[in-house]
């Protein structure tokens, strides 16, 4: 099992960071030891002082699939999630300043949250879902995912040139405006429309 995620896919979170507007989907890994576990809390990591929260619309894939055109993309998801990406920002501009990977701030222990699971016939228009963040009850993160750069079906025919989708995978989306750190007794909730998937302590 694998987790697949896409960086830059909404404008306004690119304009924010002050990041180039990429030509294809910018693709990074994180593996399944970066799974927060169950009802556990999100322990801010000792190398960093600056985490921060980038909630995400998952995908998981139930079938495998190489080479997957966007118009069968459908079929290989039957449920949808929501979730956060946690990026150790101050380590990650170290890295990029250097030209090297992101993985020490992207894919550390715990650095990815995943929440209840949805099925997709629950909704009429997955182009036009509504998902949000809360820290502390203060909305913090709203995003649409018509406002996506890729949308779903484009990321799985993306990623599926070069990543084999095995069933169980699961595909980060991208995160809308509104990123911030994170600090100790944070309260993070997350809601596809009205629907909230997750709630979890930041410690």
């Amino acid at each position: 099992m694998k987790l697949i995620c896409i960086g830059r896919n909404y404008t306004d979170h690119i304009k924010e960071l002050e990041n180039e507007k990429p030509t294809d989907p910018v693709v990074f890994l994180k593996p399944d030891t970066s799974i927060l576990l169950k009802k556990q809390p999100f322990f801010i990591p000792d190398f960093s002082d600056d985490v921060h929260h980038e909630v995400e619309i998952l995908i998981k894939i139930n079938r495998v699939g190489k080479h997957i055109s966007k118009k069968f993309a459908h079929k290989y998801y039957d449920d949808i999630g929501l979730g956060i990406d946690f990026t150790a920002r101050d380590l990650q501009a170290q890295l990029k300043a250097k030209g090297l990977p992101w993985e020490k701030a992207k894919a550390f222990d715990g650095a990815a949250v995943i929440g209840d699971w949805l099925p997709k016939k629950n909704f009429e228009d997955l182009n036009n879902l509504n998902f949000s963040l809360k820290k502390n009850d203060e909305l913090v993160q709203n995003g649409n995912t018509s406002l996506m750069l890729w949308k779903i079906d484009e990321i799985i025919e993306y990623v599926s040139k070069y990543f084999t989708l095995k069933i169980g995978d699961i595909i980060f989306t991208g995160t809308p405006a509104g990123v911030g750190r994170v600090i100790a007794n944070d309260r993070l909730k997350g809601f596809i429309e009205d629907k909230q998937l997750f709630s979890i302590t930041v410690k």
